[in-house]
This record gives structure tokens, C-alpha cells and sequence, in this order.
């Protein structure tokens, strides 16, 4: 199993991104995961 670890010097940011993932029922990790796929899906375009 591998581990990511994310440091925030910005407690807004943090909280902002906790949020979003509480509002969409996500893990940290479906949260990279839906993220990887958007980026990528951008670009294909």
C-alpha cells in the first residue's frame, strides 16, 4: 500500500477541500481519483 501525504500552510484551503469532499460523499482518495479523471478528460478535448 502506498501513502500520500498533503501539508497545507493555508487552514482555508484545507477546510475548503474538506468540505467539497463531505458535500459529495467522497474519500481523500476518490477525491484524487475524480480529479485525475477530469484532468485527463480535459485533455483529450
Amino acid at each position: 500500500m502506498k501513502y500520500v501525504k498533503i501539508e497545507f500552510e493555508d487552514e482555508s484551503q484545507y477546510e475548503s477541500l474538506k468540505e467539497t469532499k463531505k458535500r459529495h460523499g467522497l474519500t481523500w482518495k476518490g477525491m484524487l481519483l475524480h480529479a485525475q479523471r477530469d484532468l485527463d478528460s480535459d485533455s483529450a478535448d
